[in-house]
């Protein structure tokens, strides 16, 4: 094989696995933005499922992410880029033209997709954080009118009965 049928080999095993990582950033997007409703809603249940998708998703990504470093070091090797740090726009950069294109495009959409997820998964920990507070102060009260201490308002003072000399500032006494 000629080196150009190998960088044309190389690049369309890239952009193949840049295609399954946008998709699994996609679905992995779908199932955040339902975990934030799952969060409001308090559906424990699909909670658990959402959560397990969402990790079977991630453990698909990080595989694809290792085999895209392999595939980028060989394109980047067959370019002439970075081969110990292989970055995708220098990919494109030494490519050129449409392919350099397609890649810049699955950079940006990769890129996007992170971000929308990142800003959507801030958003999820506040609501998280928010329902174990919430939890925890039940289980804090639960606890306390288990043990017999109640934190509602309870009869702890006594009414004092004053001598004749209540309500007059001044006594008759002399």
């Amino acid at each position: 094989m000629d080196v150009a049928a190998l960088k044309k080999l190389a690049y369309e095993k890239m952009i193949s696995n840049l295609d399954d990582m946008l998709k699994n950033y996609r679905q992995l997007l779908d199932l955040v933005r339902k975990e934030k409703d799952l969060l409001i809603t308090s559906n424990i249940d699909q909670l658990n499922d959402n959560n397990n998708a969402k990790e079977q998703v991630i453990i698909k990504i990080k595989a694809l992410d290792a085999v895209r470093m392999t595939y980028a070091a060989e394109l980047a090797h067959l370019v002439g880029a970075d081969t110990a740090q292989p970055r995708l726009l220098e990919i494109a950069q030494k490519i050129g033209g449409a392919e350099a294109e397609k890649l810049r495009t699955m950079h940006a959409a990769l890129e996007m997709v992170i971000k929308r997820l990142s800003e959507i998964n801030k958003t999820n920990v506040v609501y998280a954080e928010s329902a174990l507070q919430t939890v925890n102060s039940a289980l804090e009260n639960f606890k306390d009118t288990l043990l017999g201490q109640p934190k509602t308002y309870q009869q702890k003072g006594k009414y004092k009965q004053g001598s004749d000399t209540s309500g007059h500032l001044v006594t008759r006494k002399a």
